[in-house]
C-alpha cells in the first residue's frame, strides 16, 4: 500500500510539473534597452512591423522587447521563419518569461504588469510540404555526395544565414542543425538529412548568387596581391596609392580596395588612422588593432564595409571592401572569398601620388569624411566644459571637439542661442574662458576668436573689430552688436577685449526675413547671459580681473588654447 501511494504522488507530480512547463510562456528577443523610455520606443517600432510585440523589465535598469508569447516549439519555429525572412535581427533568440518582471509594453506604452492579457500567438503556419523520398532514401542519396558537393551545401546553407561553423564537408551535429532550421523555415519536414528536391531548392540561390559575382582569381603584380575578386561587377583597376581601386561597373557602389605601402608596424599604424576618416568605413563598426595586422569594420543605412591589413616582409598588404547595406547575403560571400584567398605576392604600389589629383577632400581619389556643420566654442571649466551656440548641435548623431573627442550636450538655451558641451572624456585644457564681469566701452576694439574655415586650419584665426552697441537691434540688451567681419565658423567663439577677458559669444549671422545685414555686422551673447546660463548649469563661471592691454601675439596664444572645433557628424 505505502509503494502505490509513493507511485501515486509521483505520477501526480509528474502531471503538475508537465503542466507547469506547457504554462510557461516563451518569447523570441529581438532587442533590449537601458531605459524604459527607449523600450517603449523601440517597442512601438516592431509593433508597427510585426504581431505580438511586448516589452517587459528584465531586472536592474534593462528591459527586453519580446514577441510572443508562443510554446517552445512554436516559438524556435517562428524565430526561424522570422529569420529567414529577415525580419529580425539574426542574434535574436528564444527566453522563457521566468526572468521578467514588469510589462512596459503590450501594444499600447503604459504601466502594464503580466497578465493573461498579453497578445495571443499568430495563426499555425502553412502545411508541411512532403517530402517526395523517405528519410532512408535521403540517407542513402546522401552517402553518394562528394566531399565537394558537401562543402558546397555547407556554403549554401551559411549564405541563407543557417550554418556559421567550418566549411569541411563533416556533417556532424552542426550541420545537421542547421539542415533542420533551413528545413523548418522552408516548411519541410525537419528531419536533418536533404531530398534531393530540397538539395536543388538549397543551392538555387547560392549557385544563381555566385553566378552573378563571378568570382575569379586575381594575381594583382604592381599591388603585390592575390585574391579573388567579383569580377562580374567590378572594372579595371584604378592605382592611386595606397590602393589598388576596383570598383563595381553598374553603379552599385561595390567596390574593392587592394591595400599596398612599403612600411612597418609604424606606416600600418597610419593607415590604421587614414581609413576612419574615410566616408567608406562608416563610425559604428568593430576596431581592432594588433602589432601586425588590423581589423577595422563600419555599416550605416547605405554601405557595409570591412578592411584588413597585415604587415608581411616590409610592406602593409591587405584589403577594404564596401558593399550596399541592402545586397549583404552576397556581400558576405565576397568578404567569405577574400578573406579565404587573400595572400601577399611580390610587388609593391610606390610612394608616390600624382600632385596635379590631389585634393584636401580626397585621399587617394576616396572621399575624406566631413562633419555636417562646423563651429566654435571655448573652455569654461577645468574639466573640459565647452559653451559654443546651440545652432551647431540640433539634430547632430554625433558632437565632437575637433575629430576624435566625444561630446555631449549637457544644457542648452535656444532664446539665448547657448549650448554646454562636456567631453565624455576628461580634459584638461590649457586655458579656460574669463568673463568680463562688466560691459566693455562703446567703441572699444574686440577680437573673435574662432575656426574661421572650419577644420581646414589647424589653429583658429582671430578677427578684429569694434563694439558697436551693448544692445542688439531690437533692443536686447543681452545681446552685442559688433562692427566686424566673420565666417560662419567663427560662430560660437569667444569674443575677447583688448585685455584678453570674454565679454560675449558670436553668434551665427541673423540674415533672414528678407533682411540682409551688412557683412560687417554681427551679434554675441553678452558675457552676463553666459555666466547666468552656465550657473543654472552647475558651472561657476571664472571672472576677469581689470587688466592691461594684451600684445596681439599674448592675445593669439590665448585664444588657440581657448577656443575649440566643434563638428556635428551625421
Amino acid at each position: 500500500m505505502v509503494l502505490n501511494t509513493t507511485r501515486v504522488l509521483i505520477v501526480l507530480m509528474a502531471v503538475l510539473v508537465a503542466g507547469a512547463a506547457a504554462a510557461q510562456e516563451t518569447w523570441i528577443q529581438v532587442e533590449a534597452r537601458p531605459s524604459r523610455a527607449e523600450a517603449e520606443a523601440r517597442a512601438a517600432e516592431w509593433d508597427a512591423r510585426l504581431d505580438d510585440v511586448a516589452s517587459f523589465s528584465t531586472g536592474g535598469r534593462w528591459y527586453a522587447i519580446v514577441i510572443g508569447p508562443f510554446t517552445e516549439t512554436d516559438a524556435r519555429r517562428r524565430l526561424l521563419d522570422l529569420r529567414a525572412r529577415r525580419l529580425i535581427p539574426a542574434d535574436s533568440f528564444v527566453v522563457d518569461g521566468r526572468g521578467f518582471g514588469a510589462q512596459v509594453y503590450a501594444g499600447v506604452p503604459g504601466p502594464l504588469e503580466p497578465g493573461p492579457d498579453i497578445a495571443a500567438p499568430g495563426p499555425e503556419p502553412e502545411p508541411l510540404i512532403p517530402a517526395e523520398e523517405t528519410p532512408a532514401q535521403a540517407r542513402a542519396a546522401e552517402r553518394q555526395l562528394s566531399g565537394e558537393d558537401r562543402r558546397e551545401l555547407q556554403r549554401a546553407l551559411a549564405y541563407d544565414g543557417f550554418y556559421r561553423s567550418t566549411i569541411d564537408g563533416a556533417f556532424g551535429p552542426g550541420t545537421r542543425r542547421a539542415i533542420e532550421s533551413w528545413q523548418s523555415a522552408n516548411r519541410f519536414e525537419a528531419t536533418g538529412f536533404l531530398t534531393s528536391r530540397q538539395r536543388t531548392a538549397l543551392l538555387g540561390g547560392y549557385r544563381e548568387a555566385l553566378a552573378s559575382l563571378g568570382l575569379a582569381t586575381v594575381a594583382d603584380t604592381r599591388a603585390g596581391v592575390e585574391i579573388d575578386l567579383p569580377l562580374g561587377l567590378l572594372g579595371p583597376p584604378v592605382y592611386d596609392p595606397p590602393f589598388a581601386r576596383y570598383e563595381a561597373t553598374d553603379g552599385s557602389g561595390a567596390m574593392v580596395l587592394l591595400i599596398s605601402q612599403a612600411g612597418d608596424q609604424t606606416a600600418l599604424a597610419g593607415l590604421y588612422d587614414i581609413l576612419q576618416t574615410l566616408e567608406i568605413v562608416p563610425l559604428e563598426g568593430r576596431r581592432e588593432r594588433r602589432r601586425n595586422s588590423f581589423v577595422l569594420t563600419g555599416a550605416d543605412d547605405e554601405i557595409a564595409s570591412h578592411s584588413f591589413a597585415v604587415v608581411d616582409g616590409g610592406a602593409v598588404k591587405g584589403f577594404t571592401l564596401v558593399w550596399p547595406a541592402d545586397d549583404l547575403k552576397r556581400r558576405d560571400l565576397v568578404l567569405s572569398a577574400l578573406e579565404g584567398s587573400f595572400q601577399p605576392i611580390p610587388g609593391v604600389l610606390p610612394d608616390v601620388v600624382d600632385a596635379n589629383a590631389q585634393s584636401i577632400d580626397l585621399v587617394a581619389g576616396l572621399e575624406i569624411r566631413r562633419p555636417e556643420k562646423s563651429r566654435s566654442g571655448f573652455y569654461v571649466s577645468d574639466a573640459g566644459a565647452v559653451v559654443t551656440t546651440s545652432e551647431v548641435v540640433g539634430a547632430c548623431e554625433r558632437i565632437t571637439f575637433g575629430d576624435e573627442t566625444d561630446a555631449d550636450i549637457a544644457a542648452e538655451d535656444p532664446a539665448a542661442g547657448l549650448a554646454l558641451l562636456t567631453p565624455r572624456l576628461r580634459l584638461s585644457p590649457l586655458a579656460v574662458a574669463r568673463l568680463s564681469p562688466s560691459a566693455p566701452r562703446l567703441q572699444s576694439e574686440v577680437a573673435v576668436a574662432g575656426y574661421s574655415f572650419g577644420g581646414a586650419l589647424s589653429a583658429p584665426t582671430l578677427t578684429y573689430g569694434s563694439l558697436a552697441d551693448v544692445r542688439g537691434l531690437d533692443g536686447d540688451t543681452g545681446a552685442d552688436r559688433l562692427a566686424l567681419v566673420a565666417e560662419p565658423g567663427d560662430a560660437g567663439g569667444p569674443v575677447f577685449d583688448s585685455a584678453g577677458a570674454v565679454v560675449g559669444m558670436l553668434q551665427p549671422r541673423q540674415d533672414g526675413n528678407g533682411r540682409v545685414l551688412p557683412s560687417d555686422v554681427n551679434f554675441a551673447t553678452d558675457a552676463a547671459v553666459i555666466a547666468e546660463f552656465l550657473s543654472n548649469a552647475g558651472i561657476a563661471a571664472a571672472a576677469a580681473d581689470a587688466g592691461q592691454a594684451m600684445a596681439p601675439e599674448d592675445l593669439t596664444l590665448l585664444a588657440a588654447d581657448m577656443t575649440v572645433l566643434v563638428n556635428c557628424w551625421n
